[in-house]
Formats: structure tokens, C-alpha cells, sequence
């Protein structure tokens, strides 16, 4: 298979925002997570093969090590991945300082998994010409692992990084000049049209139960907005396409330039960094009374980690301070270290305000938290819509903060078979709605 011209299809092992977004950026498609603890199994084989649809090659970047995970027995690593899609697995080894020592490191990951089918290595961060070259000496003398690669250090392929990931594509002002530099690079160092014969040689993958996915239609279109810029950014495409299936039309929200909020039925703001604009987002005093406004007389609204700290009085940061839109009684602190980072389980408690069924109470919600802020100040009464049973939250027992129709926690929630929150919030803004008519 040649390289020239392919379509790819990204893939992200796990559940982060930040790499997905620059894989979206870079092949022009939507990139999707595939995550062991939010997916079953055979879900994960059922989204990769839908979103595979078109695409001539499907490219998965896996999470830290070949063979971390959660699980002693690997059962949730990236070779697990590789192994449940028969995936033939590339690795990239960050080269500096190494030479004879490359091999016994490939040997192990060789070794330490006979069924996982490693079938090249790509070396980065390599020193020059004659770096290279005993590098490949090396790997050719004591291993059959070919060298797809050798992309040499450039400090121009450096990507800023902020808290312990890459700076988001979306609020990154040079990503198309970025993402140019660094195809030119791997064009001319990693030999593409081999890449594209070992990802040729996958097997092919049949999910076990193909099944409609059950999603509630309204007879009145709901309007939903979502705020979408450089401070929020973090939706996952398959969140957003489950809105679509439920027949809402999004509105696409800029809090940082637009005025008010438009005419809509209900509001989500996912995730981002909100204190790295935190100055421009106060700066709109009209959208912040609009948005407080709104959800004070009603308005059915989620908010996400990024979102929270927007709806909160405000942000506190580097000694500095910004008003946010106020609707939440409590002040954001930022912090050097994460308060809360990995997964977590949820439990909804009985002043859940979404509908959910009575078998569904002792259900536990799996989902991820990432956050270097903390919500203080918030008042005795305070009223949550979930228990954290693995991880931290907003007081380090509860998550999801209630107020009105408003839901607003530190956890992502991902939509999937066992956490279908997206209809969940659909249904709930539809029953807000159909009450408001009444009235």
C-alpha cells in the first residue's frame, strides 16, 4: 500500500482530550477514544469499525507504555488493545542518550508478550546522522524488529506542553504551521509506504453484537447550545454525535466574543483551561449575565471540570483574579499539583435531578477527572448529584453540583452502553421544556 494520498482515521487509547484534538487537526477527521474503562469490549470493536467507514488506514496512539494499564494482568493496556483489534503495534522510543541499549529494551518487549505482534520501531529524538546509524546497526544485529524511522531531534517539532500534556490545538494559534513542520519531518525520515503495508497486514475486526442504538426522538426539535473556543474545547465527537441522534440541533456558543446566549432549551460546557483566558472571559460581562440569567430562571444546563470553573464566582490564579459568570456559590483556587486525576466512579445519589430509572440507582458511572483547580466556599446545603466511590470530585465525597436545573461537575462523563448520559440530559432538558409550556 502506498502512502500517497490515504485517508486516515485516528483512533486515542484512553481518555484524553488534548492528543485527540491534535490527530483531528492533523488527518482532517474526528478522532475517538477507544477506553477499556468506560467501553466494554465489544463496544470498542463496534466504534472503531464505524468510524473506520472511509478511511484507508486507522492510526490508534496508544497511552504511556506499551504494556501499562490499570490491571496487573494487562488486561486494559495498550497491547490489550492491539491484541482485541489485531492491530500490529509500532513502537516509538525516544532515543537520546541510547545506543547498544535500544536492544535489550526491544528484546523485552518482545519477550514479555509473545502473542503481540511488534512490527517496527520508530526511533525519536535522535542525534544526528551517526546517531542513527548506530542505533540501526544495533537493532539490526540483535533483533528482527525493523526500523520504520528515525526522526531526528528539532527543537521547531516541539509542542508547549501545559500540566502534564500538550498545549490544546484549539487555543494554539500556530497548529497548521506546527502540524506542517512535523509532517515534512516524519515525510522525509520514516518510511511511510512500509508504515502502510505492516497497518495493511491488521486483521480484520467483526464486532460480537451489532445493535441499533436506542436513542429518544422529540417531536419539538430541542436547541442545545455548546460552548465551543480556545477556553473549551474538550467534547468527545461521539458525545456530540449521540445529541445528534436524539434529534438536537447544536448551537455553537463563543463565550469569549458572542454577547448573549441564543435562543436554546438547554446548555452544555464541556472542559478546557478557562484560566488561561480568564481575563477575556470576564471581560464579556453580558454573556456572564447572560448565563447566569438564564440558568437562575431555569435553564436545563451540564457543565464539565472547565465549565464548573466558569459558572463559579471566580477564578484565583497566579495571584490574580477574574469574575466568572457567578452561578455556582463558590470560588475556584488554582493549584501547582492536580486535586483530583484518573478515573472515578460514580454513584447517583437521591437528589439526582436527570431521570433514571429506579434499577439504574445503584449503577456505578465510570468516568476521568483531571483538574489542577478545587471549588471552595460552597454553601452547607449544597445539593449533589453524585457519590464518588474512586476518586476525588468536588469535595472529595460528592460530585456534580446542583442548583436549579444546573449540573456542573469536575468528572467527564464519555457516552456509552453502560452511561448513556446524553439522552439522559436530552430527556431532561425536553421535561424542563414541556414544563415551562404548561406554565
Amino acid at each position: 500500500m502506498t502512502s500517497v494520498g490515504k485517508i486516515v482515521q485516528p483512533f486515542k487509547k484512553g481518555p484524553d482530550y488534548i492528543d485527540p484534538l491534535w490527530l483531528g487537526k492533523a488527518t482532517g477527521r474526528a478522532c475517538h477514544n477507544l477506553d477499556f474503562y468506560t467501553m466494554d469490549r465489544d463496544e470498542i470493536k463496534t466504534v472503531f469499525v464505524e468510524q473506520s467507514q472511509a478511511s484507508d488506514l486507522q492510526l490508534i496512539e496508544g497511552n504511556k507504555g506499551l504494556y501499562d494499564g490499570l490491571e496487573l494482568d494487562g488486561s486494559n493496556s495498550n497491547a490489550a488493545l492491539a491484541s482485541l483489534l489485531g492491530a500490529p503495534v509500532v513502537l516509538v522510543i525516544d532515543a537520546r542518550g541510547m545506543t547498544r541499549g535500544v536492544a535489550p529494551l526491544l528484546l523485552g518487549y518482545q519477550a514479555f508478550d509473545r502473542d503481540i505482534r511488534i512490527g517496527g520501531v520508530i526511533l525519536n529524538q535522535v542525534g544526528g546522522s551517526r546517531h542513527e546509524s548506530k542505533l540501526r546497526n544495533v537493532i539490526e544485529h540483535y533483533t528482527d524488529i525493523k526500523v520504520l524511522g528515525a526522526v531526528h531531534r528539532d527543537e521547531r517539532l516541539n509542542i508547549d506542553e501545559r500540566h502534564l500534556g500538550l498545549m490544546p490545538s484549539n487555543e494554539f494559534e500556530q497548529v497548521t504551521e506546527k502540524i506542517q513542520l512535523l509532517s515534512a519531518a516524519v515525510k522525509q525520515q520514516v518510511d511511510l509506504d512500509q508504515l502502510c503495508n505492516l497497518a495493511d497486514s491488521a486483521m480484520p475486526v467483526e464486532p460480537d453484537n451489532v445493535t441499533a442504538i436506542d436513542a429518544p426522538l422529540y417531536v419539538n426539535k430541542l436547541r442545545i447550545g455548546v460552548v465551543k473556543n480556545e477556553a473549551f474545547g474538550f467534547y468527545y465527537p461521539g458525545d456530540l454525535q449521540a445529541f445528534e441522534r436524539c434529534g438536537v440541533e447544536l448551537v455553537e456558543i463563543d463565550t469569549l466574543v458572542e454577547p448573549e446566549l441564543p435562543e436554546i432549551d438547554g446548555l452544555f460546557i464541556g472542559g478546557g483551561f478557562p484560566e488561561s483566558l480568564m481575563q477575556e472571559l470576564e471581560a464579556n460581562l453580558t454573556m456572564r449575565n447572560s448565563i447566569k440569567t438564564a440558568i437562575d430562571q431555569g435553564l436545563p444546563a451540564y457543565a464539565e471540570c472547565g465549565g464548573l470553573m466558569y459558572l463559579a464566582e471566580e477564578i484565583n490564579w497566579h495571584g490574580k483574579r477574574a469574575k466568572m459568570a457567578g452561578v455556582i456559590r463558590g470560588k475556584i483556587t488554582m493549584h501547582k499539583k492536580p486535586q483530583g486525576r484518573g478515573y472515578v466512579q460514580l454513584l447517583a445519589t437521591d437528589d439526582f435531578i436527570w431521570p433514571i430509572e429506579n434499577s439504574e440507582k445503584a449503577h456505578m458511572i465510570s468516568a476521568h477527572e483531571f483538574h489542577y483547580s478545587s471549588l471552595d466556599g460552597l454553601p452547607a446545603d449544597a445539593r449533589y448529584a453524585y457519590e464518588v466511590k474512586r476518586g476525588t470530585g468536588i469535595t472529595g465525597k460528592f460530585d456534580g453540583y446542583q442548583y436549579k436545573n444546573l449540573l456542573a461537575c469536575y468528572s467527564h462523563m464519555r457516552d456509552s452502553r453502560q452511561n448513556h448520559w446524553v439522552s439522559r440530559f436530552v430527556q431532561f432538558v425536553n421535561n424542563c421544556k414541556q414544563q415551562s409550556v404548561k406554565q
